[in-house]
């Protein structure tokens, strides 16, 4: 028998128990109908069949294909324990109560067998909800928000004060332990004004300092990180969350920067959901984006995608977060869930 070596990483309780398990139906135990036998519990029934009942082959297969799961991700988790990974978490994954569960119980889940996961996240449809209620109407350039004094109070409050330690507490409650912070904390970050003035305060990282993170990761700890900062005056500045993502990625020389978004990838066609890239090269997504076949909101997260990887990151993978357990599709298997760009 294999025993596991001691680890450095603090232990995780996952939500749910024993080995890797593969999506399954949901049988409810039928507590009201009599046993068959005085010590055997009645038998499991399926919805979607009346006469459906779990024999010793079927409870076997079953087992087996959670053991060849296992056995097949061990490669995977051999080459990144150890290693850190940053995300960025945003779009429909954020959106979706069942898709925000999948992302979660993946971090959770990569720490635990010894990744050393940094979560970033963004906000973009709390923020414009709020937004709405005190009646701004949100504007974008190229895909960045425009941010005047009344917009970044609320972008500032929403993203630090609400979504942020909710974050931080799902991933308490998964199983794991989780530290929220702010690129003000630690001077994590530190923001200069956008060359683009129109933008308002909307702020470019000037300086990262890890400082702060790296105990939080040698301790097994999931830094959960929102994109806000302040200049060395104390004005705050609202971040892209893709362009903190890698910055963060960078200075932490991590092995791979993952972009959750709302589509399948880098697409060949964009118009055609089929034509996905798989893996490109920087010189090949940079002449996707002068050929305009890259474009809009998907701009800012190339270019900090390449902006990583020119500065030492080992890859980074633009992904479909509409993806159940996207996170682990790109990470534990050779398919990946969307776009890996390597250097």
């Amino acid at each position: 028998m294999l025993t596991a070596k001691p680890s450095t990483f603090s232990p995780c309780h996952l939500p749910w128990s024993g080995t890797l398990k593969t999506p399954k139906p949901n049988f409810p135990i039928n507590l009201s109908s009599p046993s068959p036998s005085p010590i055997l519990p009645a038998p499991l029934k399926s919805t979607q069949s009346q006469s459906l009942t779990s024999s010793p082959i079927q409870s076997q297969s079953q087992s087996q294909t959670r053991v060849d799961i296992l056995a097949e991700s061990l490669p995977f988790i051999q080459k990144f324990r150890g290693k850190t990974i940053v995300v960025k978490y945003g779009g429909a994954a954020m959106k979706s109560e069942s898709l925000q569960s999948s992302v979660i119980n993946d971090l959770v889940l990569l720490s635990c067998v010894g990744l050393r996961p940094v979560f970033v996240h963004g906000g973009g449809p709390e923020i414009n909800s709020w937004l709405g209620r005190i009646g701004i109407e949100p504007q974008f350039i190229n895909g960045l928000r425009v941010t005047d004094a009344s917009t970044m109070e609320i972008v500032e409050m929403v993203l630090v004060g609400k979504i942020n330690k909710s974050l931080v507490s799902l991933i308490n409650k998964a199983g794991a332990t989780a530290v929220g912070l702010c690129g003000k904390d630690g001077r994590l970050l530190t923001a200069r004004p956008s060359a683009q003035s129109s933008l308002g305060f909307v702020g470019d990282i000037a300086r990262v300092d890890p400082t702060i993170l790296k105990p939080l990761l040698a301790a097994g700890h999931i830094p959960v990180i929102a994109s806000v900062a302040a200049d060395e005056s104390g004005q705050a500045y609202n971040i892209n969350a893709d362009t903190a993502a890698g910055e963060l990625a960078a200075a932490l020389e991590a092995e791979k920067l993952i972009l959750l978004t709302d589509v399948a990838g880098i697409l060949e066609d964009r118009e055609d959901p089929g034509s996905l890239v798989k893996e490109i090269d920087i010189k090949g997504v940079k002449k996707m984006v002068r050929e305009g076949k890259v474009g809009g909101g998907m701009i800012p997260k190339v270019s900090c995608c390449v902006r990583s990887l020119a500065q030492g990151v080992r890859t980074a993978s633009i992904i479909d977060g509409r993806l159940p357990h996207s996170l682990l599709l790109e990470i534990l298997t050779d398919e990946g869930a969307g776009t890996m760009i390597t250097g």
